[in-house]
């Protein structure tokens, strides 16, 4: 398994638009194969940092989810209304392994 994690820098005016974003993004992740495990706002500290966390079976299933997503019309509406909205400024990704007992 591999999971993908994700620290947004978002603007700190439009967090509801971001999370209107996170919600539309959690079941098409569950409806292409991954896990996820929710989208975590700003509640104390930094205002303007969000994070995600989903998992996949493996790093080949995981870009086989990327490559499908180009022309998945519900994650093309997503991309379309985040591209209006703005309210994501920057984003990293890495991957990570879980350690299970």
């Amino acid at each position: 398994m591999v999971t993908c994690y994700l620290k947004y820098i978002i603007d700190s005016h439009k967090i509801p638009e971001f999370e209107l974003y996170a919600k539309r993004w959690i079941p098409i992740v569950n409806r292409m194969g991954g896990t996820h495990h929710g989208y975590f706002l700003p509640h104390e500290g930094a205002s303007n940092v969000a994070y995600a966390l989903f998992s996949f079976p493996s790093l080949a299933d995981y870009e086989d989810y990327r490559n499908r997503m180009a022309n998945d019309p519900e994650c093309q509406d997503v991309f379309e209304m985040e591209a209006r909205n703005r309210s994501i400024i920057s984003y990293e990704r890495s991957f990570m392994r879980p350690v299970l007992d």
